[in-house]
């Protein structure tokens, strides 16, 4: 941390001694009976950006903002401020004559970091610095803290984002990725809506986690005396509510997955799903791709945009690929020419892939795109038709029953959204339902459960059913630039400052 007066961070005592007096400044206010902490509103206006923007309109009227003091100018009877306000920072020239002695004296002894209220008239300084002649200045909030004089480097990495809050108002450039956030979201609501699709909400704790492939976080519910999990997907209540007739439904929405974390991993993310009946992953293909050029278009105003260096074309069809004929063309291996699970674990060995006893054919697959397909995908692609294996609630191809209507969608490399023709066949679901089982016997903890209500639910008849779900968290990524996941989080998960902390995160984003 650093004083205005001081380059070099402060540390021990010449630290505390700076809290002690920040704090006895505020027990004086209080003895005085100007305790700032006991004012509740201020009479707010106007914006700094608003201002500048609107200059020639404004010049010479009454404008009142508040905000964080950023730094203080004191020169004898006239001085200077800057106000950091939501939407940047906008000088203030204060003066002994127009505040009167008494309050001029107040203002002197405010700190880099209070929040304070202005009012006063706009005007231009020599300097031509668009700034409010402030006619009243109040203090409503104390900072007992020491601002940071800036953030940088790695090894400030951490502290930003554990202290958020501090790094919102050292480092205001960061908002930025978080008014985006909001866009990509809104803009995809109103894509969703726009195409007769009705917002919903299902619940976050569940008695059974299904939906996906992943290890769930287990919570004790006391009334009920069970224990609950923390949902890992949407899927599984969503496609109760297309039984029920509702046909076209989405939700977005946090899920949590007891993993690990990389720069494109964190335990908690939001995830957008939806279903609609009587269509299938072709279909869901033409949402898929209609979301992402609706955000590229309305977010990022272009249909061709930047990411870590890599230009991205968003004005063409999405490529479409199968897995088969990915892993054909990247790897020079034709699975539609193996004919059983021997013949995929002696190519697995041959070309140095890993796999385990409990790996099928189609497991097999799916490590040969991973190993040398994946990163190879960088403008957008639709990867199509996954094997069963790996595809528990997809409907099987009529004509290739061992492969799935399924697709995913990679851009950089990465996933980005994961689709199906929905599997509605309840005796087919079992059957996968108890290979899941089998798995989750031999130790694989991300297997599903076999969940009987939805089994009922199949039962009563699902219609033809595509079903999409996408990663939020991603496409914030890919339409701000940002290289980790925690860099369009708020609050991304830290491991507490308490706990074993004289270790670093396992997490080395």
């Amino acid at each position: 941390m650093a004083d205005k007066q001081n380059k070099q961070p402060l540390e021990g005592k010449a630290l505390n001694e700076i809290l002690k007096i920040r704090r006895e400044k505020l027990a004086d206010l209080q003895e005085m009976g100007m305790d700032p902490f006991k004012i509740v509103k201020a009479d707010v206006r106007n914006h700094s950006v608003e201002i500048k923007e609107n200059f020639e309109s404004m010049e010479g009227k009454e404008v009142s903002v508040a905000g964080r003091m950023m730094s203080k100018r004191v020169m004898g009877k006239a001085s200077f401020c800057d106000i950091q306000d939501r939407d940047g920072r906008i000088q203030s020239y204060v003066t002994r004559d127009d505040l009167g002695e008494d309050n001029y004296k107040l203002f002197k002894k405010m700190d880099i970091g209070d929040i304070v209220f202005i009012k006063g008239t706009v005007f231009k300084t020599k300097m031509q610095e668009i700034s409010i002649h402030a006619t009243e200045v109040t203090l409503l909030s104390k900072s007992l803290q020491v601002l940071p004089e800036k953030f940088h480097g790695l090894r400030d990495q951490d502290l930003r984002y554990r202290q958020r809050y501090v790094d919102l108002i050292v480092n205001p450039e960061v908002k930025k990725n978080f008014f985006i956030r909001s866009a990509v979201i809104k803009t995809v609501r109103e894509y969703l809506d726009g195409q007769d699709f009705l917002e919903v909400e299902t619940p976050i704790l569940q008695t059974i986690p299904g939906g996906a492939s992943a290890r769930p976080f287990i919570t004790h519910h006391n009334t009920l005396d069970i224990d609950m999990y923390m949902r890992i997907a949407l899927e599984l209540p969503l496609k109760r509510l297309i039984v029920g007739g509702m046909e076209r439904v989405y939700e977005i929405g946090r899920v949590f997955r007891n993993e690990g974390m990389d720069v494109k991993h964190n335990p908690e993310f939001t995830l957008l799903e939806l279903y609609q009946a009587y269509t299938d992953y072709y279909g869901m293909m033409d949402i898929t791709e209609g979301i992402i050029k609706e955000v590229c278009k309305k977010v990022a105003g272009t249909d061709r945009i930047t990411y870590q260096g890599v230009e991205l074309d968003f004005s063409k069809p999405f490529e479409r690929i199968t897995m088969v004929d990915a892993v054909k063309k990247y790897a020079g291996v034709d699975f539609d020419k193996v004919e059983d699970l021997e013949q995929a674990r002696a190519l697995a060995k041959e070309h140095n892939i890993e796999f385990e006893q409990r790996h099928e054919k189609g497991d097999i697959l799916n490590l040969f795109f991973e190993e040398y397909v994946e990163d190879k995908l960088v403008q957008p692609t639709f990867l199509m038709d996954h094997p069963v294996e790996i595809s528990p609630l997809t409907k099987r191809k009529p004509d290739k029953p061992e492969y799935t209507e399924r697709f995913e969608l990679f851009i950089v490399g990465r996933e980005f959204a994961n689709a199906y023709s929905e599997l509605n066949d309840p005796i087919d679901q079992r059957e996968r339902f108890e290979r899941q089982e089998q798995l989750r016997a031999q130790g694989d903890e991300e297997a599903n459960m076999i969940d009987e209500d939805f089994m009922l639910a199949l039962e009563y008849g699902m219609p033809p059913t595509g079903g999409m779900g996408m990663g939020i968290d991603r496409l914030v990524m890919l339409f701000t630039d940002a290289a980790s996941i925690r860099d369009i989080l708020l609050f991304p998960t830290m491991k507490p400052i308490g706990a074993n902390a004289e270790e670093k995160d396992k997490a080395d984003i």
